[in-house]
């Protein structure tokens, strides 16, 4: 159990990382993150939106307790990664950037799959 937990919480902790140093500028609508967002072709007004969405998330992920209310913060933070690498895709930006996507994925892949293990190794006690 320890290990579980363990790795559990270095997952959620580079989830957090990861998804809040995407919020901070798109809930500030930092002139980066609005230059990013047109070359991508949404429009500026979505990105305080998907900074508060973000940040939802990781407060869902982080708070205990809630497990479906984690369930959707989990998906959520999948859509908004798979969302963002096929729009770089679309847009013709270099396929090596994908790689920072997969770690992405994977590391929310942990958090979650771990997530579970941790409610199945308490509900067995």
């Amino acid at each position: 159990m320890k290990k579980i937990t363990i790795g559990y919480w270095i997952c959620t902790v580079l989830t957090v990382v990861l998804m809040g140093v995407g919020a901070i500028p798109d809930l500030l609508s930092v002139p980066d993150a609005v230059t990013l967002f047109a070359h991508l072709g949404y429009p500026a007004y979505l990105l305080p939106f998907l900074g508060v969405a973000k940040i939802l998330g990781i407060v869902a992920i982080l708070v205990p307790g809630f497990p479906r209310i984690k369930e959707w913060a989990y998906a959520g933070l999948v859509f908004d990664l798979t969302g963002a690498a096929y729009s770089s895709l679309a847009v013709g930006d270099p396929a090596i950037g994908l790689v920072f996507f997969l770690i992405g994925f994977l590391v929310i892949f942990g958090s979650y799959v771990l997530y579970h293990k941790r409610l199945r190794a308490a509900s067995l006690r």
